[in-house]
């Protein structure tokens, strides 16, 4: 740090006057946001790369995107999107109604790989109208369906060049993919051909820095301007002291929970998964893992939605009641079992005092410290572990306990009524009531432990403007960022 510090003094030569250089602590695996899980792969491409027929704004909003405007009639089960003209994907390929039908159609096929396919399942049929209207026919009622097709995971590719997305992204955004240097950087530049608003940025450096202490010396080595989810929360005070930096505290949508193995004991049995709920201490968890930065959660629900329910109470911490319900279940001496820790300092901070928290009641948690592409296979994509730490950052997400093959193992018919009700209802106070119910159950059953929300901890240079400071989705959005000044 005392290096990094001499640096900047030193003055370094300064980046070209309009280029943005930001770090991440995460490498996306891939570059295609339709066919992955990891919010690192939107964090990069999402509306600078690719997009939809519809975006999320910067306060959540859905709002227009390649879709310029769209008719709903048959009762709410059909959307006729009007396409916005001359637009063109980066190799100069027209964008027409074909694409959109090629695009979610691919999503929603029975061979999809997309993360989130479960969100097209309302979809009956996609139809190109003409060249400029697509037609989509649902199921059945979508109150949500206009913000389905707003994420990462519903961007409209072309059929010519989807197979090439995960290594050479090619969108429609203000921003064209140039270069991709694997663990190291990430260049984009601008769409000079862009049918929208332009960029006003030339370009934008992505780093990958895993270490938070390295994090920390590029930047006050002058070597990135910013973090837009800084790693090191420790740090900010430092931060905050230095002149050339603005620190934003946000929110985002991930709720960080213990997630459990439902579908292998003993996590099957309810008096253990409820016995593991009152024995950790989310504070002391926020305070240790995150300095301090996190809104405590009860539930898989963001607490900036007006249909949020505080059900934290539900399960204080009790250590003498957690060991209770684990001699009830019939383990009185507790017993053995792993814990997969991915990267992010929220997961290997968090587990470190978890497992301290349930060696307390007689659990020995084993530490796995795995990689981002592991944890992506290994877990999330087979379902093998006992226990994990994870961020989910996709927004209005709890239909993920519908899904029986969800990596949490989660099989719960009366839950998925509730989803299924939720799916036929428009009337914003009789949804509000499902998500509530939806809320409870998931609590009731103890499905998982809901820890915190993640903060948005962004740090950057006081000059760089237009940088969003929550994340409503996952995502860097810097279509809109600019520099005030650069001398």
């Amino acid at each position: 740090m005392l290096a990094a510090s001499a640096l900047a003094a030193c003055g370094p030569p300064r980046a070209p006057a309009n280029i943005a250089r930001l770090g991440v602590a995460l490498e996306p695996p891939h570059l295609d946001p339709t066919a992955g899980a990891a919010a690192a792969i939107d964090e990069v491409v999402y509306a600078n790369v690719f997009e939809g027929l519809t975006r999320i704004g910067a306060d959540g909003a859905v709002l227009p995107a390649l879709a310029a405007r769209w008719e709903i009639g048959a009762g709410g089960r059909e959307y006729v999107f009007q396409l916005r003209p001359d637009v063109r994907y980066h190799d100069g390929a027209p964008f027409t109604a074909d694409d959109v039908v090629f695009a979610l159609d691919r999503a929603r096929a029975d061979d999809s790989t997309n993360a989130q396919k479960e969100l097209f399942e309302p979809i009956a049929e996609v139809a190109a109208l003409d060249p400029l209207r697509a037609r989509v026919r649902l199921k059945r009622p979508d109150g949500a369906i206009l913000n389905s097709l707003g994420g990462g995971d519903a961007v409209i590719v072309s059929r010519a060049s989807a197979a090439g997305n995960m290594s050479h992204p090619i969108g429609t955004g203000p921003f064209r993919f140039a270069r991709w240097a694997r663990g190291a950087l990430i260049t984009l530049t601008r769409n000079d051909a862009y049918w929208g608003t332009p960029a006003r940025l030339d370009g934008v450096t992505i780093r990958t820095i895993p270490d938070a202490s390295a994090g920390y010396a590029a930047l006050m080595a002058d070597d990135v301007d910013g973090f837009p989810d800084f790693p090191a929360p420790e740090l900010l005070p430092q931060i905050e002291r230095d002149g050339r930096f603005r620190v934003a505290i946000g929110v985002t949508e991930g709720e960080t929970i213990l997630a459990m193995n439902n579908g292998r004991a003993p996590f099957s049995d309810l008096r253990v998964r409820r016995a593991i709920s009152h024995a950790v201490d989310r504070r002391a968890v926020i305070q240790g893992a995150m300095f301090g930065y996190g809104t405590p959660i009860g539930t898989h629900f963001s607490p900036t939605h007006p249909a949020y329910l505080d059900l934290t109470a539900q399960y204080p911490y009790d250590p003498a009641r957690a060991r209770a319900l684990l001699a009830e279940a019939g383990f009185p001496n507790g017993f053995r079992t792993t814990l997969a820790l991915p990267p992010p300092g929220y997961a290997r901070r968090g587990g470190e005092i978890i497992a301290a928290q349930l060696r307390a009641i007689g659990i020995e948690a084993e530490i796995s410290n795995v990689e981002w592409a592991q944890w992506l296979e290994q877990v999330f994509g087979n379902s093998n572990f006992d226990l994990t730490i994870i961020s989910h950052t996709e927004p209005m997400d709890i239909g993920i306990y519908g899904r029986e093959d969800y990596y949490f193992r989660y099989a719960a018919p009366a839950f998925k009524a509730i989803m299924a009700r939720l799916g036929e209802t428009s009337d914003p106070a009789a949804r509000t009531a499902l998500l509530q119910e939806a809320q409870r159950r998931i609590t009731d059953d103890a499905v998982n432990v809901y820890l915190f929300q993640l903060p948005k901890i962004g740090v950057w240079r006081k000059e760089l403007q237009g940088v969003w400071v929550n994340s409503p989705v996952q995502a860097n959005d810097l279509t809109a960022a600019y520099w005030s000044d650069r001398s």
